[in-house]
């Protein structure tokens, strides 16, 4: 019985990669050679302009999504990117905040507020804004690939059974009854 479950358990365990990566990548293949993974954010922060030019992967929540004449601007919380080009989830370790912008059209409904996202596109320069009462320079990227990533539901965030201090070796008892 028990060895059962193991094998299937193995078993998905070891489809469950080859699956999971290439379904749908972050980044897609045609631009996997062109994307300069030696640039910090904190460097392209530091100085955007100097950095023209360059293909970068950043990802984090969105913040705002705002229509103007020249496309869709996305204001974007960085958020530190996993193996998989995914945001993490710790707002606290982020770096800063960056614009993405989007030439064709694009929906702001689509990205509320809290969306995390992958942003594969080109360094266009920088831009200064209003920031609650000062102003601030945000790294400015040219959208070449977006990838919006769903929802974190609470389901994932699994508690496993049968753990804790009310769970013994001989049940759910304290282990000193």
């Amino acid at each position: 019985m028990y060895s059962s479950r193991i094998v299937l358990c193995l078993s998905v365990a070891a489809i469950t990669p080859v699956f999971g990566c290439t379904s749908d990548p972050a980044v897609p293949a045609s631009l996997q050679a062109q994307v300069d993974r030696t640039l910090t954010f904190t460097q392209l922060k530091e100085s955007p302009t100097s950095y023209r030019g360059r293909i970068v992967v950043l990802g984090g929540e969105v913040l705002s999504a705002k229509r103007l004449k020249e496309g869709t601007r996305i204001e974007v919380l960085q958020v530190p990117l996993d193996n998989s080009y995914s945001p993490g989830t710790d707002r606290t370790a982020s770096q800063g905040r960056f614009l993405a912008l989007q030439k064709e059209f694009l929906d702001p409904a689509t990205l509320p507020p809290g969306t995390r996202v992958t942003v594969t596109g080109e360094v266009t320069g920088a831009t200064i804004l209003p920031l609650d009462e000062t102003e601030y320079t945000y790294p400015v990227l040219e959208i070449k690939s977006l990838k919006v990533w769903p929802p974190i539901a609470e389901s994932r965030l699994y508690y496993a059974p049968y753990t804790g201090p009310y769970w013994g070796p001989w049940g759910p008892y304290p282990y000193w009854w």
